[in-house]
């Protein structure tokens, strides 16, 4: 049987979600990154990151434009109700070739921590690229070290497929690297569930989710 490559690579263009909009990573992002980066506790944010936390808008500008000229499509993550990025993330190992694509770079500041903007961001870019863009296979990856990230990859609803051992060199370190991933065949019922979860009656006043993302 034969199967179908992806539509295309992302595009340079804006997804709009409740919570959060994803506009392409620019320079006018970088004052509220670093602003971010340097609040009490940020820096550990970037400790599974291949960059260094910017201490200057300098090397947020830098990075930014390393960023954008190289193969990846960052995106910065906007708090609708503020107007400010609150983080970041990227397309990563595009291959329309072969419908694979990875979601990567994930910086989501503290004001994200916890709350649905996380989850709507992850959400957009799962749906863009399974429902618009008809990719087979989503990919998440991080350092086998990192707790955190292996967690949410679990809540999000992938599938661990192992570890590759000695894969990197990452400030100084060794990385053995994490992979998970998710197929269109898997996506219906978890997009169900992101929206579920992400509807306004999920969430109190204090927008405190009152259920749980589900597991499959």
């Amino acid at each position: 049987m034969t199967v179908q490559k992806a539509k295309s690579a992302p595009r340079r263009e804006i997804l709009e979600g409740r919570y959060v909009r994803l506009e392409p990573l620019e320079r006018r992002h970088g004052p509220d990154l670093v602003a971010l980066s340097l609040m009490p506790g940020e820096p550990e944010r970037y400790r599974w990151l291949t960059k260094p936390a910017p201490e200057s808008l300098a090397d947020m500008d830098a990075w930014i434009d390393k960023a954008n000229a190289g193969a990846d499509l960052y995106v910065a993550v906007i708090d609708r109700r503020s107007g400010k990025a609150v983080g970041h993330q990227g397309w990563l190992r595009i291959r329309p070739e072969h419908g694979s694509i990875e979601i990567g770079g994930v910086y989501w500041g503290l004001p994200m921590a916890r709350t649905a903007l996380a989850t709507e961001a992850f959400y957009l870019f799962a749906r863009h690229a399974f429902d618009d863009l008809d990719y087979r296979r989503f990919e998440w990856k991080c350092n086998d070290r990192n707790e955190g990230s292996k967690a949410a990859a679990t809540r999000f609803g992938f599938t661990f497929e192992g570890v590759f051992r000695q894969d990197m060199i990452v400030k100084g370190e060794n990385r053995d690297t994490a992979w998970f991933s998710m197929l269109d065949s898997e996506w219906p019922p978890l997009r169900a569930e992101y929206e579920r979860w992400l509807a306004p009656e999920n969430f109190d006043a204090a927008g405190r989710q009152k259920t749980r993302l589900a597991r499959r």
